[in-house]
C-alpha cells in the first residue's frame, strides 16, 4: 500500500499541482500586499484620504472610529472597505492568471502536419502526396 501511495504521489501531475498550490499561495500574499500597501493608498488619497480597510457600516447605535475598535467592542459591522480590497485582489490575480494561460496557450499552438495524402483528380482515389502516377488508374499527375 505504501508503494502504491508513493507511486501516486510521485506522478508528475500531482507534484505539479502541489507546486502550483504553494506558488499560488505565495503569489496571493504578494498580490494582497500590492493591493493593500501600494494600490489602495494612492486611490484613498485621491478620494479624500480614505483608508479602504477602515470603511465599515456599524450595525449598532454606538459610534466607533475604526473597524478594530468596533471588533474589540464586539459590535457587528459590515466591512465593505475590506471587501473592496479583496475584490481588487481577486481581479489582479484573475488578470495575471488570464495572461499566464494566454501565454501558455500561445506556446502550445502547433501548426498541423502537412497532409500525407491527396486525391487523384481522375479516379478520386487516395494516394501519397509525392506520387507522380496514380496506382489505381495509372494517370500521370502533376508534381506536388
Amino acid at each position: 500500500m505504501f508503494k502504491e501511495f508513493k507511486t501516486f504521489i510521485m506522478r508528475g501531475n500531482v507534484l505539479d499541482l502541489a507546486i502550483a498550490v504553494i506558488i499560488g499561495g505565495a503569489f496571493g500574499k504578494i498580490v494582497t500586499s500590492l493591493v493593500n500597501d501600494i494600490i489602495m493608498p494612492p486611490i484613498g488619497l485621491v478620494l479624500g484620504k480614505v483608508d479602504f480597510s477602515n470603511l465599515f457600516l456599524n450595525l449598532s447605535g454606538t459610534p466607533y472610529t475604526s473597524v478594530v475598535e468596533a471588533k474589540k467592542a464586539g459590535v457587528p459591522t459590515i466591512n465593505y472597505g475590506m471587501f473592496l480590497n479583496t475584490l481588487i485582489d481577486f481581479l489582479i490575480v484573475a488578470l495575471v492568471i488570464f495572461f499566464v494561460v494566454r501565454f501558455a496557450n500561445k506556446l502550445q499552438l502547433t501548426k498541423p502536419a502537412p497532409a500525407a495524402t491527396k486525391e487523384c483528380p481522375h479516379c478520386l482515389s487516395v494516394i501519397p502526396v509525392k506520387a507522380t502516377r496514380c496506382p489505381h488508374c495509372t494517370s500521370e499527375l502533376k508534381a506536388a
